[in-house]
């Protein structure tokens, strides 16, 4: 009488065919099979009730009653069992975030911040359909409001809303209400350039001086000249990961892997990030496997470290510590390659970059202040190469590369880099 459809990712459905010869699907989420088949025999002792025109058996109809909002709320939705009155915040948010096994962790730590934000305001007991399109109007001016004596920024406030599109959205799939009270609420984020930093090469050695020990330069290089996202990006990284006979480094994303081609990304094993690797490959246990071994921390503990660090440095402390360094990173790259090659190296979109990465910075004024008139209509590598040209000495800055290392002035390595002596090359 009905059937179980396996979906990507270990999600199961259940099919059947309706009296009205409609063939219906209840969305399970990721379970196991034998926990998708308990649910199947209690679905086919519904399809039978409702075929015979009787009330389920007592068994079925306890499990019926001990079902949690989501689920009931889909069998409702097929017509299999009659509507609750309506499901209460607290438990469906609780339902919800469980289902969802199949995003990143970092996103389900955003749900729980919206689950606790929408509790904290409309109380755990309120109804989903008692929650009205003015009252999406007044928790977001609540949402406003400082928290813990801090403004909130708008893009705060945005986040939040999205999370909460999402909530209702399923809500509304699940048949619990008739419509989504934030549809309408603005929820893209924007950009905000009063939030971009651009980490000169000068400060980046003196980050690189604070840090207490050698993965923490990793972790930093990896940052600033890989332009990895930290620290989920850093933490999937394997020593399998790194082809170092063609400089190459593979990056697997937590971030973009629901997305087409987001499982991973080829980055170039950059100049000034080879030492580091290197360094950290010959500190590396027999047999270890993963590249950062003593820091497999959250991302908190990262962030405060970090900022001690940006402390014992004598920099004050900026925006988005780690972003920028991405955004920085990014923004260095463009000016040199074109941006296709680099939004693929970075693991974004070309949209994304000029929207939340690209920055203007003291860099970029005072090359223009050296580029002659008549040079405006060439190609920004042909001008960069006549201002090259006509430079007497070109500055090598010290110390960036590790011990007995010069930082290169190039930012990426030229053709036919050879691996460091004593480096197996690892192919893909």
């Amino acid at each position: 009488m009905a059937s179980i459809g396996n979906d990507p990712g270990g999600r199961r459905r259940i099919l059947f065919v309706d009296t009205d010869g409609k063939r219906p699907t209840i969305r399970l989420g990721k379970m196991s099979k034998r926990q998708a088949e308990a649910i199947k025999v209690r679905v086919e002792h519904l399809i039978a009730a409702k075929i015979s025109g009787t009330a389920p058996d007592d068994e079925t109809s306890r499990w019926v009653a001990n079902l949690d909002d989501v689920l009931q709320g889909r069998l409702a939705k097929v017509r299999l069992i009659p509507k609750r009155d309506s499901a209460t915040l607290g438990a469906f948010l609780v339902a919800y975030i469980n289902s969802r096994t199949d995003v990143a962790p970092n996103t389900v730590k955003k749900y729980r911040s919206t689950e606790k934000e929408m509790v904290s305001h409309f109380g755990a007991g309120r109804l989903l359909r008692n929650i009205s399109l003015g009252d999406a109007d007044k928790w977001r001016r609540a949402l406003k409001q400082p928290a813990k004596g801090k403004p909130r920024g708008e893009n705060t406030v945005r986040k939040h809303i999205a999370v909460a599109k999402v909530f209702f959205t399923s809500a509304v799939r699940d048949g619990l209400i008739d419509s989504n009270p934030f549809a309408d609420q603005v929820a893209t984020i924007q950009p905000n350039p009063e939030k971009f930093y651009f980490l000169s090469l000068d400060d980046s050695k003196k980050v690189f001086d604070a840090c207490p020990d050698q993965e923490w330069r990793l972790i930093f290089a990896l940052c600033r000249f890989g332009g990895l996202r930290c620290p989920s990006e850093h933490l999937e990284l394997t020593w399998d990961d790194v082809d170092w006979e063609n400089s190459k480094l593979r990056v697997h994303s937590p971030k973009t892997k629901r997305h087409p081609g987001g499982v991973m990304r080829m980055v170039p094993i950059f100049p000034e990030l080879r030492p580091y690797l290197e360094a950290a490959f010959e500190a590396a246990p027999e047999g270890s496997t993963r590249i950062i071994r003593k820091y497999r921390t959250d991302s908190s503990n990262w962030r405060t470290g970090f900022g001690r660090i940006i402390d014992r440095a004598g920099l004050d402390h900026w925006p988005k510590p780690f972003q920028n360094l991405r955004s920085t990173r990014q923004t260095e790259l463009e000016d040199v390659f074109p941006s296709h090659v680099v939004t693929a190296w970075m693991g974004n979109t070309t949209k994304v970059a000029r929207k939340h990465y690209l920055q203007v910075h003291d860099g970029h004024f005072a090359k223009a202040a050296q580029i002659p008139a008549q040079h405006l209509h060439e190609s920004p590598r042909s001008t960069l190469q006549s201002i090259q040209a006509t430079n007497t000495k070109t500055p090598v800055l010290q110390g960036l590369a590790g011990e007995c290392e010069l930082m290169h002035t190039c930012l990426v390595a030229e053709a036919g880099l050879e691996p460091a002596r004593g480096f197996p090359p690892t192919g893909f």
